[in-house]
């Protein structure tokens, strides 16, 4: 196995080019040389049951692995007990939508620790967790717990590791572009910062988490409360870099799925990555 890549949603291109429905863009993103893509319902899960059959239909087709990122208000560690339990029905709504398009796995913000603390954030996003497993068993698709960006979000590794020892159907989502924007930019300096997190995984929750790890990873701007907004590849200033990933991967033997969440050329520069990756694999 090896590493897999593609877009977070559609790059400006894909509209240039005269498309204008997502599924399109399984072909599009094949004909590039991509390997994946993650819908992002960060606005809510609106389309319709038909339409994600549609769209799993051309990904089945042209051979693009699926993810779906669930609606950014989802709060699992919310202190407004109604508003946390409305996310059983966001996340329910997110599992139906991956079900009819064939994804494997759904992407989850782990939440805020702005107004609690983080041990009471973290028992809440754990309870909040809990009622969904139990809420629904019969799902055959992954619960990713994504790595945040912010100061006052829940979501170190970590924390999101925590979380995903409480069942086999979680796992860790790390978005390194958010990690390294919560460390103000001192993360992510070499291949062996970037080995450290798939080692921490593979200690903590077994080889095959760390092996098949889905990732976000985009060049973010920080300030000093950590993510701000994010960037493209051709930005200097801020990290961090894919060059050390793509090696670090290719040291340890990796097979992750890389989804490249850059302002508006996801596509491009996931295919820059890939591209960068197979000169290391033809060395």
């Amino acid at each position: 196995m090896s590493a897999i890549f593609g877009p977070s949603g559609n790059s400006a291109s894909f509209y240039k080019a005269g498309k204008k429905h997502t599924y399109e863009a399984p072909e599009w993103l094949a004909a590039m040389g991509l390997d994946c893509y993650e819908y992002s319902a960060g606005n809510g899960v609106v389309g319709s049951i038909a339409a994600f059959e549609k769209i799993g239909k051309q990904a089945k087709l042209y051979n693009i692995k699926l993810s779906f990122h669930t609606p950014y208000f989802i709060s699992l560690s919310g202190i407004e007990e109604e508003k946390r339990l409305k996310s059983l029905r966001y996340i329910e709504q997110s599992l139906n939508a991956s079900l009819a398009m064939g994804a494997d796995i759904i992407v989850i913000h782990t939440g805020s620790a702005a107004k609690i603390s983080r041990n009471e954030a973290l028992s809440l996003a754990k309870d909040t967790i809990c009622r969904a497993l139990n809420a629904f068993p019969d799902f055959d698709v992954k619960f990713g717990l994504e790595t945040m960006g912010k100061l006052n979000q829940l979501g170190t590794l970590e924390e999101v590791i925590d979380i995903c020892k409480i069942d086999k159907r979680l796992c860790p989502v790390v978005d390194f572009g958010h990690m390294n924007a919560r460390n103000i930019g001192n993360l992510f300096k070499n291949q062996d910062d970037y080995r450290r997190v798939f080692s921490a995984i593979g200690d903590a929750l077994g080889y095959e988490y760390a092996d098949t790890l889905h990732c976000h990873f985009s060049k973010i701007e920080y300030t000093a409360s950590g993510e701000k907004r994010h960037l493209t590849f051709e930005d200097t200033l801020y990290g961090p870099n894919y060059e050390p990933l793509m090696e670090a991967i290719i040291k340890d033997g990796y097979s992750p799925r890389i989804i490249c969440e850059s302002d508006g050329t996801m596509a491009e520069d996931a295919l820059t990555m890939k591209n960068y990756y197979k000169t290391l694999t033809q060395k």
